[in-house]
Formats: structure tokens, sequence, C-alpha cells
């Protein structure tokens, strides 16, 4: 598996992402909403801003309500400066959503997956806490409703525990086969923290994945209030002392 960072910045702090994740020990970004966006409609300034390093632009994570336009550009977007994957999370309450509801959702996304993959890029939705897909049953019927392959699934640990969702390693068992990328988030309470520094057990999650032959992205997602280079010194040391188990093919 391939090891990346996400970590929210100021704008003018976003250079100094670009700079310094490589040195960090990571070999890719997973970009937030905010850190691509303003590059949306001149995709030459960002690979200028990344200095073309393909692992700057590896993965664009997209938070937005699921509107076809907007999400068709973030997808065409992705194509023209190289992007493996378009995670998108979904900025809609769960609340009121039926299963239908869910199923239409399904069908909508898979859409956006089918056009995606004709411009070779991975579309993958991100579950979340509050969202329409949070729970192992919401998944489940998710993706009982779309053809195999057509979206992935993002796996976030810090979402999970906030969504009541205990048995981590048993969700990663279920779900192996849709599994395409994961966001590793450690928490403390209510609170998101660096890695290591809370009360998830990491080292189970990272067993479990070797135990399903997990290859895809393993993403820091790293949403504490640590200051950039912090986070990225602290998850970088975290990640190589681990390198074994994380770099395995």
């Amino acid at each position: 598996m391939r090891a990346a960072i996400s970590k929210p910045t100021a704008r003018d702090e976003t250079p100094a992402l670009f700079a310094g994740f490589r040195t960090a020990g990571f070999e890719g970004l997973q970009l937030k909403t905010g850190q691509f966006m303003p590059w949306i409609d001149s995709p030459e300034r960002l690979l200028e801003a990344t200095g073309g390093d393909p692992g700057a632009v590896a993965t664009l994570v997209y938070y937005d309500e699921l509107d076809d336009g907007r999400l068709s550009s973030v997808i065409g977007f992705a194509g023209k400066v190289g992007s493996e994957m378009v995670v998108f999370c979904h900025n809609r309450s769960r609340e009121g959503v039926t299963s239908e509801e869910r199923i239409r959702l399904a069908e909508q996304l898979a859409e956006h997956g089918r056009r995606a993959a004709q411009l070779g890029i991975r579309l993958s939705l991100h579950h979340h806490y509050g969202q329409p897909v949070m729970l192992p049953e919401d998944v489940r019927e998710f993706w009982g409703a779309i053809e195999p392959g057509v979206i992935g699934l993002t796996v976030d640990t810090g979402h999970l525990v906030r969504s009541g969702v205990e048995d981590i390693p048993g969700f990663l068992r279920e779900f192996a086969p849709i599994i395409d990328n994961i966001h590793l988030k450690d928490v403390q309470g209510d609170d998101w923290c660096l890695p290591g520094e809370g009360e998830l057990d990491l080292d189970l999650i990272l067993d479990t994945m070797a135990e399903i032959g997990y290859g895809g992205w393993l993403c820091i997602d790293e949403e504490s209030t640590a200051p950039l280079d912090e986070s990225l010194r602290v998850a970088g040391r975290w990640l190589a002392e681990r390198s074994k188990r994380v770099r395995q093919e």
C-alpha cells in the first residue's frame, strides 16, 4: 500500500504542504476541497504550484452536495491534473433519508463513477458521520444497488467511531472487496488528534488491513488542531515506526 496525508490548511500554508509531504515520508496528498478548488478553472496553475509532482494531486477529496454539474467539473479537473482518485464526501444530512433515496443516490453517483473510469480516475464515496452513508447497513444498501467496481469505499476510522461503530476490524473485513481508500484518523472523546495520541488501536487496524490484503492508499487524515509542521512531523514519525507493515506489497 502507499501512504498519503490529508491536512486542512489556510491558503497561505498550502505551498508548505506541497513542499513538505514527501520529506515527511508520504508518497501522496489527499487534497481537501479548499486546497484545490481555487484552481478549478486553471488546472495548469495547480500543476505549477506543486512543481509537477504527481503525488501532490494523487487524490481530491470533494465535500459538497450532490450536484451533477459541480461533481462533473471536479472529475474533469482531476483528469486534467492527473489525479488517480476523487473522493466524494456527501454534504447532506442523513435525517429523513429513506432506503429508496439512498438507492437513488447510489445510482446517481454510479453515473459519475462510470464517467470517471473513462478518464482513468476512480470515484470513491467517503462514509461520514451524519451523512446518508454512515453505518454498515447504509453501506450494504448503497453498494447493493450498483454494479461492482463502479464506486469504491473510503473508510474513515474516526467517523466510524463517531457513528458508534465499535468493531472497526469487522467493518474492514466485511467490506474489503469495495474498500479502495482508508483515512486513518485518531480520536479522543469528541476531538480529532494526532496519530497515536488518541484512543483508537491503530496498530490493530493496520494488522487487519494486512489480513484482508488491502493494497490501496493509506491516508493519515490529520484534522487535529496541531499546526502543519507538527502534523507532518508526528504523522511521518508514526508512519516510519510502522514502515514494514505499511509498505508491504
